[in-house]
C-alpha cells in the first residue's frame, strides 16, 4: 500500500462514528432557521399588509376586513387577530373621540365681500355598532363626506346668509352651534353612527381695510364702554355717599330718639317725682290743718266754757288797770259802756265766729 492511501486510511481512523439520525437533526435545524425569517416577513402586523398573517388592532379602534373587494361583517375588538394572507384585507377604524381640522375655508358673505376661515376643528365619534353601516355606505373615508365636505358648504350657506358686520361680530359666537346642528342633523338622518360633539370655529380672515374699520369702531365702543363704566362707578360713589349720609342720618335720628326718651323718661321721673312731693305735701298740710282745726274747736269749746260773765268782768278791770290814761268828766258815762253790755256784746261776737267756722 502506498503512501497516500495509508494517510486516508489513518484520517478515517482518526474521525468519530456518524449516524444517519444525526445527519437528520442537522438538516431539520437548518430548515426551521431558514423558514423563521419568511414567517416573520409574512406576520409582520402593518395595517395594509396584505401578506400578514397576525395583525393588531390598537386601543380605541376595531378591525374591519374586506375579502376580494367586499366588506365583511366581521368586526374584532382591540388586540392580536389572524387573517389569510393576499385575500382577506384589514383596516383599523376609530371608535373613540377624534378631532378633524378642516382648513382653508373661503366664502362670501351677503354683501359680496370674501374672507375665509383658517382653520375648524370638529370633534366626533364612529359609533361601534354603526361602523360596518356607515363603512358600507361611505367607505373609510366617510369623514371627508359628512364632515370636511359638509363644513365647506355649511359655512358657505352661512356667510351668503349674512352680513360682514353678522359674520365678524355680531353672530360669530353663533356659529359653531349652527355649524354643529347642521351637521349632526345631516348625519343622523343619513349617516347615524357619526356623532358631532363639538364645533370650534377661528376668527375669519377679512379685508385689511375693513378690518381696520371694525378695530376703529371697537376702538370707539370702547371708550363708550369706559365712559360708561366711569358713570356707573360715579353713580356708584354717589350711591355709596348717599348710603352713608342716610346711614349717618339714621344713627343720629336713632341717637336723637334715644336721648329725647332719655329726656322723657328723667322728666317723667321728676314728674312722678314732684307728684309724690306733692301729695306728701297735700297729706302733711292736710294733716297739720286738720289738727288746727281740732285745736281750734278745742280752744273754742274751752273758751265757751272759759268766757263766763266773771272772767270777762275780770278781764275788763285788768284791761282798765292796766291803762295809764284815766278821764274824768261828764262824758265818760257815756263812752264807757255798762258791763253787762258788753259781755252780752262779747257773748255775740263769739257765736258769730263759731257760726262761720
Amino acid at each position: 500500500m502506498d503512501a497516500p492511501q495509508q494517510q486516508q486510511q489513518r484520517r478515517r481512523q482518526s474521525l468519530p462514528p456518524s449516524t444517519g439520525v444525526d445527519l437528520c437533526s442537522i438538516v431539520m435545524r437548518v430548515i426551521f432557521f431558514a423558514l423563521i425569517p419568511i414567517m416573520l416577513s409574512f406576520s409582520i402586523p402593518t395595517p395594509r399588509s396584505s401578506f400578514s398573517i397576525l395583525h393588531q388592532v390598537p386601543e380605541g379602534h376595531v378591525g374591519a376586513y374586506w375579502r376580494g373587494g367586499a366588506l365583511l361583517k366581521t368586526i374584532t375588538d382591540p388586540g392580536f387577530h389572524l387573517k389569510l394572507p393576499l385575500i382577506t384585507q384589514f383596516e383599523p377604524i376609530q371608535v373613540t373621540l377624534q378631532t378633524d381640522q378642516v382648513r382653508d375655508i373661503p366664502c362670501g358673505t351677503k354683501g359680496g365681500v370674501m374672507i375665509s376661515f383658517d382653520k375648524i376643528e370638529v370633534v366626533n365619534r364612529l359609533r361601534k355598532e354603526y361602523v360596518y353601516e356607515t363603512l358600507l355606505n361611505y367607505g373609510i373615508y366617510y369623514d371627508k363626506t359628512w364632515i370636511y365636505d359638509k363644513i365647506h358648504h355649511e359655512i358657505n350657506q352661512f356667510c351668503s346668509a349674512h352680513t360682514m358686520q353678522q359674520v365678524y361680530i355680531d353672530m360669530f359666537d353663533q356659529i359653531d352651534e349652527k355649524m354643529k346642528e347642521a351637521i349632526q342633523s345631516d348625519c343622523t338622518r343619513y349617516a347615524p353612527g357619526i356623532e358631532i360633539i363639538s364645533v370650534r370655529v377661528t376668527k375669519p380672515n377679512i379685508p385689511l381695510s375693513i378690518k381696520q374699520n371694525f378695530e376703529l369702531m371697537e376702538e370707539e365702543r370702547t371708550k363708550a364702554l369706559i365712559a360708561i363704566e366711569k358713570q356707573k362707578v360715579a353713580e356708584k360713589e354717589a350711591e355709596t355717599q348717599k348710603k352713608i349720609a342716610l346711614s349717618e342720618a339714621e344713627k343720629n335720628a336713632q341717637v336723637s330718639g334715644i336721648l329725647m326718651e332719655q329726656k322723657l323718661m328723667e322728666k317723667e321721673s321728676i314728674k312722678r317725682q314732684q307728684e309724690i312731693e306733692n301729695e306728701m305735701y297735700i297729706a302733711r298740710e292736710k294733716s297739720q290743718t286738720d289738727a288746727n282745726f281740732f285745736r281750734v274747736i278745742k280752744e273754742a269749746e274751752a273758751n265757751r266754757q272759759k268766757l263766763t260773765p266773771e272772767y270777762l268782768e275780770l278781764r275788763f278791770i285788768e284791761a282798765i288797770a292796766n291803762n295809764s290814761k284815766i278821764f274824768f268828766g261828764d262824758k265818760i258815762p257815756n263812752m264807757i259802756m255798762d258791763q253787762r253790755l258788753l259781755g252780752n256784746c262779747q257773748n255775740g261776737i263769739v257765736r258769730e265766729e263759731h257760726a262761720q267756722m
